[in-house]
């Protein structure tokens, strides 16, 4: 299990990386090299479009991956997938700016995008079933959340490199050719990430499917006709997690620095370091999943997301680093309440021989509600707000946690009873 979930954490790690960087440098640098000839604020909501194509791919993404995962084992999945993300995120770093080749940079950078994202909702559904599905039933939570903590690594490294190329050169380098290196060091992270899943084992649940003769011949048809209740109940349950993750990784930096004026590398180290945390308590909240139950870690999640928004934003606008440290970290520690959890709670929703597609795409569909749009309304509903706090995106975001509280509202408890009451009281072997 400790090889299984460090080769799933690696790999979502690397895809999340290369996911993430296109997000900082959309909030950055993007919106004046490929839209040069819009206004400041249009650039801006144009690089975040951009951004939210990834998001509009990864649903197809959990489909064609999911296909494979159901039909020919979560195994392929992990490898493609990777394969895929990396190669489109080195191309991002070689795509010459508007300047150079005109209308045909920003159509690339879109293309280029959608390919991303079209990886990246294949690897979700790959990694967290190639854990879940080899976890014992009493940690599966535990064991599932490991490549949930993937997300924080890569978060980490994408901004990492961003911050530490950010203040090693100056600006004008920056905007030249700073802001593609970590989109050329994707390609040795994917080539890492592909040798450490080489030698991983195919799940128990997968292979007995396979020797019944009980796979779905057409799992995407099966999910329709008979789980489509389930995958928009997961989707508008997941959503909140999504809007206050890409409010504070991704609109927040541009408010920060074109709003407030607060300096870039202050901006993404307090973003950093409330990820940072974020992903260190991820598997100690998930083992609260496994002896309470996983519905109502979510809906206390759902819960704390609507009454820190407010705080949250008002935090943000002071300026000042220590404050903003303190939003952001309220508001991911809400998020993670939730999706330390969600990798077993949504695979335990969805019987096996559609679990891959099932699971994908309810856990994608979210991306597109609650991720793709947020960066792009946040950014506009905090426009023409004056000189005090943007309330407007704190309200948009405590109508997102109420409709996601509704959800989860509506869906079971997956923990048995039995393995409820004996919940582990030991780490891991």
């Amino acid at each position: 299990m400790g090889r299984l979930a460090a080769a799933s954490l690696a790999g979502t790690a690397i895809e999340f990386f290369d996911f993430f960087v296109y997000g900082t440098a959309a909030a950055l640098v993007l919106g004046p090299l490929f839209f040069p000839t819009f206004s400041p604020l249009a650039g801006t909501l144009a690089a975040f479009g951009t951004f939210a194509v990834g998001f509009l791919a990864r649903p197809l993404g959990s489909v064609l991956f999911g296909h494979v995962g159901d039909r020919h084992g979560r195994r392929p999945v992990m490898f493609a997938s990777l394969l895929l993300t990396g190669c489109a995120t080195v191309a991002v770093g070689c795509v010459p700016s508007y300047a150079t080749l005109g209308i045909t940079a920003p159509v690339l950078l879109l293309v280029l995008r959608f390919l991303q994202g079209l990886g990246l909702g294949g690897e979700w559904g790959g990694a967290v079933l190639l854990t879940a599905e080899h976890a014992p039933e009493r940690r599966r939570a535990l064991w599932a959340s490991f490549p949930q903590i993937g997300p924080a690594v890569g978060f980490l490294l994408a901004n990492g490199v961003m911050l530490a190329l950010s203040a090693a050169l100056t600006d004008a380098q920056f905007r030249a050719w700073g802001w593609r290196v970590p989109f050329w060091a994707a390609g040795v992270l994917a080539a890492g990430g592909l040798l450490l899943r080489s030698s991983l084992a195919e799940t128990p649940q997968f292979r007995e499917l396979s020797e019944a003769g009980r796979r779905a011949s057409a799992p995407l048809t099966e999910v329709a006709r008979d789980h489509w209740r389930l995958v928009l109940l997961t989707a508008g349950a997941l959503a909140v997690g999504y809007a206050v993750f890409y409010t504070v990784s991704t609109w927040a930096l541009t408010y920060g620095t074109e709003r407030l004026g607060v300096d870039r590398t202050v901006m993404l180290a307090c973003v950093m370091a409330a990820v940072a945390v974020k992903g260190a308590v991820t598997p100690f909240v998930a083992m609260l999943g496994d002896r309470h139950g996983r519905r109502p870690l979510c809906l206390a999640g759902c819960a704390a997301s609507a009454l820190w928004a407010f705080p949250m934003v008002g935090l943000l606008h002071t300026g000042r680093p220590s404050l903003m440290f303190l939003g952001f970290l309220g508001s991911l520690l809400a998020f993670i309440t939730m999706f330390a959890v969600v990798a077993a709670y949504l695979p335990e929703l969805y019987e096996p021989r559609v679990r891959c597609t099932g699971a994908a795409v309810g856990y994608n569909l979210a991306g597109v509600l609650g991720g793709a749009l947020t960066p792009i309304a946040a950014t506009a509903l905090s426009e023409g707000g004056g000189s005090g706090p943007p309330w407007g995106v704190a309200a948009y975001l405590t109508v997102v946690a109420l409709v996601s509280l509704g959800c989860f509202a509506l869906l079971p408890e997956t923990l048995p009873d039995a393995v409820r009451s004996e919940a582990p009281r030991t780490a891991p072997a």
